[in-house]
C-alpha cells in the first residue's frame, strides 16, 4: 500500500518538475519568426523570360547611371529594388561594388536564374542627368500603373545620351568662381581673387587634357596641384625681390583654393555613407580612390614647395588665415563656392541661386557653433548634419539630387588650409613628422566630421519626414540584398 502511494507521489513530483521546466523554457525559448530572414526569398516562377530581361536591363542602366554620378551604394540598391517591385518582381538580388553592379532574379526550381553584371566605366558629376533619372524612377514607381518597360528603357536611353545643359567653358568658369570664392572667404586683395580664378582655369585645362590622354587621375591631380602651387610660389618670389603686386599679401590662399577645388569631397562623403550603410567593400574602394587622388594632390604641392624652399624662396604660411575668417566674407565666399560647384557639376541654372543660399547658410551655422564646439571635427560635423538634412528635404520637394545640395553646403568647409599646413610643416621640419601631426589631425577630423555629419543629417531627415511605402520596402530589403 505504502509502495503505491510512493509511486503516485513520485509521478506527481515528475509532473510538477516537468511543468516548471516547461514554464521556464517558455519564458526563455523564442517562438516568433527570426528578426533577420536568411535566404528566404520568393521565386518569380511565372515571370516570362523576355519580361525578366527587360526589367534587368532597365535596373542595370538606372543603377549604373546613379553609381557613376556618385550616389551611395544603399541608394542604388534601394532604387533598383523599387523598380523591380514596381514591375512585380520580388525575387531580385542586387550586388554593388565600386566598379560594377550585378542583378540576379531567382525564377524557381524549374527555371534557370538570370544574372547580369554591368561594369561602371565612367565616373562623372552631372546632376541634371541624375535628376532626370530620379524623375523617371518616380514615374515608374508612382501610385498608378508603372510606365511600360520598353518606354522606360527608351526614356532612360534618351536621358543618358542627352547633351549637357551648357557648354564646357561654363564648367571652367564655374571652377574659376569656386576658387575665387575660397579667396574671398579669407578677405584678401582683389588681385589674388583674379589670380586664383586664373589658376583654377589652368588646372582645369591640365586635368581635362590629361584625361583625354588617359593619364591616371593620380598624376592629373599631381600636375594640377603643381601648376597651382607654382603660381603661388612665383608671387612669393616676386615679393622677395621687392615687386609687390597690389593686394597680393597672402599668396597662400591660391594653394588653398586649389586644394579645395581638387579634393574629392563627393567621394569622401559617399565613402562614409557606404561604410555606415554596411557596404564595406564599396566604401573601401571609394576611400582608396579619394586617398590616391588626395595623395597625388599632396605630392604635387610638396614637390613645388620642396623646390621653392631649396631655392631659397621665402614661402610661408600666413598665420592670419587660420580661424580668423570673418562671418560676412565667409558667407559671401561660401555662396560663390556654391555657385561654382553648381556650374561644375551641371546643375540646372534655375537651381544655382538655391545652392548658393544653402552654402551661405551652412557656413553661417558653422561660424555660429565654432566658438561653442571646440573639439576637433565637431563644428564641421554639426554643419555637415545640417547640410545633409537640408539636402534631403530639397530632394524630396524639388527632386534635386541630395548629394548635389549636400556637397554645395559643405564644400566651403573642406580643410584646404589644414592640408597645406601639414604639408608645409612636414617639408619645413625635414624628418620631424611630429610637427606636421597637429595639422594632419585637424584635416582628418574635419573631413571625417563633414562626412559623418552629412550622413547623420540625411538619415535624420528620412526618419523624421518618412519615405513612401515602396521606398521603405526597398530600404528594408537593401540590408539583405546588397550589403557586403
Amino acid at each position: 500500500m505504502s509502495e503505491g502511494i510512493d509511486d503516485r507521489l513520485g509521478v506527481h513530483r515528475q509532473r510538477v518538475s516537468r511543468s516548471l521546466f516547461e514554464l521556464a523554457g517558455g519564458a526563455i525559448r523564442g517562438f516568433d519568426t527570426p528578426t533577420q530572414m536568411i535566404s528566404v526569398v520568393a521565386a518569380d516562377n511565372l515571370l516570362p523570360q523576355r519580361q525578366a530581361r527587360l526589367v534587368i536591363d532597365l535596373c542595370l542602366r538606372a543603377g549604373e547611371a546613379m553609381l557613376a554620378t556618385g550616389a551611395s551604394a544603399a541608394d542604388v540598391v534601394a532604387t533598383v529594388l523599387r523598380i523591380s517591385d514596381a514591375y512585380g518582381i520580388d525575387a531580385m538580388h542586387v550586388d554593388i561594388t565600386f566598379t560594377s553592379i550585378t542583378v540576379s532574379i531567382h525564377r524557381g526550381m524549374n527555371e534557370d536564374p538570370m544574372s547580369v553584371m554591368r561594369i561602371v566605366k565612367v565616373r562623372t558629376i552631372d546632376y541634371t542627368r541624375l535628376q532626370s533619372v530620379y524623375l523617371l524612377i518616380d514615374d515608374i514607381t508612382g501610385a498608378g500603373s508603372p510606365v511600360a518597360v520598353e518606354d522606360a528603357r527608351e526614356r532612360l536611353t534618351a536621358i543618358l545620351t542627352r547633351p549637357h545643359p551648357y557648354r564646357r567653358w561654363v564648367v571652367t568658369a564655374g571652377k574659376a568662381v569656386l576658387a575665387a570664392g575660397v579667396v574671398v572667404m579669407f578677405n584678401v586683395g582683389f588681385v589674388l581673387v583674379l589670380v586664383a580664378a586664373a589658376s583654377a582655369v589652368i588646372s582645369d585645362v591640365i586635368t581635362r587634357r590629361l584625361g583625354k590622354w588617359s593619364v591616371p587621375g593620380f598624376f592629373a591631380q599631381m600636375a594640377a596641384a603643381m601648376a597651382t602651387t607654382s603660381i603661388a610660389v612665383f608671387i612669393f618670389w616676386l615679393r622677395s625681390i621687392g615687386i609687390e603686386l597690389p593686394g597680393s599679401n597672402s599668396p597662400t590662399v591660391i594653394v588653398i583654393a586649389g586644394i579645395i577645388m581638387l579634393l574629392s569631397g563627393v567621394g569622401l562623403t559617399a565613402s562614409a555613407r557606404d561604410a555606415i550603410d554596411g557596404y564595406y567593400v564599396t566604401a573601401t574602394a571609394r576611400g582608396m580612390e579619394v586617398f590616391m587622388l588626395t595623395l597625388g594632390l599632396a605630392v604635387g604641392i610638396s614637390i613645388v614647395l620642396g623646390l621653392a624652399l631649396r631655392m631659397g624662396v621665402p614661402v610661408t604660411v600666413a598665420t592670419s588665415l587660420g580661424d580668423s575668417i570673418q562671418p560676412v566674407p565667409g558667407i559671401v565666399g561660401s555662396a560663390l563656392i556654391g555657385i561654382g560647384f553648381a556650374l561644375t557639376s551641371y546643375v540646372r541654372l534655375r537651381y544655382v541661386p538655391l545652392m548658393a543660399a544653402v552654402a551661405g547658410l551652412i557656413f553661417a551655422l558653422y561660424s555660429a557653433v565654432l566658438p561653442l564646439a571646440t573639439q576637433q571635427g565637431l563644428a564641421p560635423g554639426i554643419a555637415g548634419a545640417a547640410a545633409g538634412f537640408i539636402g534631403y528635404l530639397i530632394y524630396r520637394w524639388l527632386k534635386v539630387p541630395e548629394s548635389a545640395m549636400t556637397m554645395a553646403g559643405i564644400i566651403a568647409l573642406i580643410p584646404g588650409l589644414a592640408v597645406y599646413r601639414a604639408l608645409y610643416a612636414f617639408l619645413d621640419s625635414g624628418t620631424d613628422v611630429g610637427e606636421a601631426l597637429p595639422a594632419t589631425v585637424t584635416a582628418l577630423a574635419t573631413g571625417i566630421g563633414l562626412a559623418a555629419g552629412t550622413t547623420i543629417g540625411g538619415f535624420a531627415a528620412r526618419r523624421m519626414f518618412g519615405l513612401d511605402r515602396q521606398a521603405k520596402l526597398a530600404a528594408r530589403r537593401t540590408t539583405t540584398s546588397g550589403a557586403q
